[in-house]
C-alpha cells in the first residue's frame, strides 16, 4: 500500500491511503488520523489501511477523490527521529581522494551515519528556502525507510522485520557551510535544513522484486532545471543495507515508531551513470579535469527526484522542488 498525509488537520497532516497509480486518494481518519498515529499501534492498524488501499486500486472506496500532489505534506510532516547514513562508499571514496585523503578501513566495516533533522520535512512540492547562494546549495537523492518500535541491540536480520514503509528524500545539504562545522568535531547543524520526502510512502511488499536483501534495488532519477542529472542504481555499491543502518542506530538505544533512516547519497562506481547530488558531480570533474566546472544550485532552479518501476510507472511519485530565497 501507499501511504500520504494532505496539508490539513494540523502540523501532522491528515492520513490518506493512495491508489497505487498515484491518481486517486482516500482519508484514512477512519483508522488513524495521522501516518505517526498508525505507526504508533502499527500491528492493528497496517491491516486495516491495508484493506482500504485494496478497496482503493479495486474502485470500490467511499470517498476516494483525485489526487494532487501539491495538496500534499511530507507523509511524515515532523518525525521522532532521522538518522542518515552513507552507505554508497563509492561517494566517501572519491570525496576523500579528491582531497587526498585515505578513506579509513573501519568505514567498510561500520557504518557512517549522522543525526539529521527530523523536526520538519518539506513537501514534495515545498520550495527549498535558503537564506544565500553563498552557502553552497546542494540536493541529495536518497532512499529511507521508516521503522515501526525498534527493540535496543536488535541484529540485522531482526532490524529487517521493522521495517514498515520505504521512501524517499531530498536531503539538502548547504556545501559551503560543511567544512566549518565538521573542523568543530561535533557534526552538522547548519549545513543541514530541513529535508523534503516523496509524496507517498509504501510497504516493501509493494516493491516486488524491487525489494531485496533490504535494499531499493531501482534507477534514482534525478533531473536539474528539466535536464537529466543521474540514474545511479540504488541497489548496486550500497555497502550497508537498511537492516543493518537500522542495527547500527538501535545499537545502545531503542527507536520510536516513526524513526527515519536514510541511505546516504546513491553512487556508484559507474560514473556514466551521473549522480545524486552536486557535490558527488564535482568531485568527478575534480579527479578527471583538475577542477570543478558544475555549480551548485541558484534561486529559481528546479530539482526533480524519482524513482520508476519495470514498466516506467513512478513508485513514490516525483519530489519536484524549486530553491528560493528565504
Amino acid at each position: 500500500m501507499k501511504l500520504g498525509s494532505l496539508k490539513e488537520g494540523g502540523r501532522d497532516g491528515t492520513l490518506v491511503v493512495v491508489s497505487r497509480d498515484l491518481t486517486q486518494a482516500v482519508k484514512a481518519t477512519g483508522i488513524a488520523a495521522t501516518l505517526q498515529a498508525a505507526l504508533d499501534d502499527w500491528h492493528v492498524a497496517a491491516p486495516r489501511l491495508n484493506a482500504l488501499s485494496e478497496q482503493l486500486n479495486a474502485g470500490e472506496a467511499a470517498g476516494a477523490f483525485a489526487l494532487d500532489v501539491a495538496a500534499l505534506a511530507a507523509p511524515l510532516p515532523r518525525a521522532y527521529e532521522f538518522v542518515d547514513g552513507s552507505a554508497y562508499l563509492p561517494h566517501v571514496e572519491r570525496v576523500r581522494k579528491a582531497r587526498g585523503a585515505e578513506v579509513p578501513e573501519s568505514f567498510y566495516t561500520d557504518p557512517l551515519m549522522y543525526q539529521a533533522t527530523s523536526a520538519g520535512f518539506l513537501g514534495p512540492r515545498d520550495p527549498v528556502m535558503v537564506p544565500s547562494e553563498d552557502f553552497g546549495i546542494d540536493l541529495e537523492a536518497e532512499v529511507l525507510v521508516v521503522t515501526d518500535d525498534v527493540p535496543m541491540g536488535v541484529t540485522p536480520a531482526q532490524a529487517a522485520e521493522h521495517i514498515q514503509l520505504v521512501g524517499l528524500v531530498n536531503d539538502v545539504s548547504l556545501r559551503g557551510l560543511i567544512p566549518g562545522e565538521l573542523a568543530k568535531g561535533f557534526g552538522f547543524v547548519q549545513s543541514k535544513p530541513r529535508s523534503a520526502l516523496s509524496p507517498v510512502l509504501v510497504t516493501p511488499d509493494e516493491l516486488g522484486d524491487a525489494w531485496q536483501s533490504e535494499k531499493l534495488h531501482r534507477p534514482m532519477l534525478t533531473w536539474i532545471n528539466g535536464e537529466w542529472f543521474g540514474e545511479a542504481e540504488c541497489g548496486v555499491d550500497m555497502q550497508f543495507d537498511f537492516a543493518q543502518l537500522v542495527a547500527h542506530v538501535a545499537k545502545t538505544r531503542p527507536l520510536t515508531a516513526g524513526t527515519l533512516v536514510g541511505s546516504g547519497t546513491i553512487a556508484n562506481q559507474d560514473v556514466s551513470k551521473g549522480a545524486s547530488c552536486l557535490a558527488e558531480q564535482r568531485t568527478v570533474e575534480t579527479l578527471r579535469d583538475g577542477k570543478a566546472s558544475t555549480p551548485f544550485l541558484s534561486f529559481g532552479d528546479t530539482v526533480r527526484i524519482e524513482v520508476k518501476d519495470a514498466q516506467g510507472a513512478s513508485i513514490f511519485g516525483a519530489i519536484e522542488q524549486v530553491i528560493a530565497k528565504a
